[in-house]
């Protein structure tokens, strides 16, 4: 079987301890988080995680069923490219002196990217968008000399039926 990246959306019950329940179901069957993002939702007792993780079609399947196995899970859905809109958001400090300028102002403009911090320097910049366009992004500015970079998991969202 083919080995893919899954994003999981599960509604949860928004009550400490659950990410930890959620994420020890993971490492206790050897199941890797490629990234996670959680927050509230309009409920105030429910909360969404969006979890990135990488397996074949039978250990997506093994994992869904253990997550659905949880007290405080509600809703396991797997989110798909065609019925979601997914992105990641990044902020990378990359080296800004007279010769890299012109260069990072170009990718940016490109990019839709946003300069969030100038110094002398330095500038950081912040982009977001889909995994293939990340990767454009970072291997554009790559030669500029980046100094840190910081990535957020993957978020993602169902379309609305057309």
């Amino acid at each position: 079987m083919m080995e893919k990246n899954h994003i999981l959306s599960i509604l949860v019950e928004n009550e400490s301890g659950v990410l930890a329940r959620v994420a020890g179901l993971f490492s206790a069957r050897g199941f890797n988080i490629d990234g996670i993002s959680v927050a509230g939702t309009l409920e105030k007792d429910e909360s969404k995680m969006i979890i990135s993780t990488y397996g074949d079609e039978q250990i997506l399947e093994q994992i869904t069923k253990q997550l659905n196995r949880l007290i405080n899970v509600i809703k396991v859905q797997e989110l798909t490219d065609d019925e979601s809109v997914m992105r990641q958001t990044i902020l990378v400090k990359v080296n800004a002196d007279d010769s890299t300028k012109n260069e990072i102002f170009r990718i940016k403009e490109i990019f839709e990217a946003r300069i969030v911090d100038v110094s002398r320097n330095a500038y950081v910049l912040e982009f977001s968008g889909s995994a293939k366009k990340m990767e454009a992004f970072i291997e554009l500015i790559r030669p500029i000399g980046i100094k840190d970079i910081v990535k957020t998991g993957t978020i993602a969202i169902t379309r609305s039926k057309k």
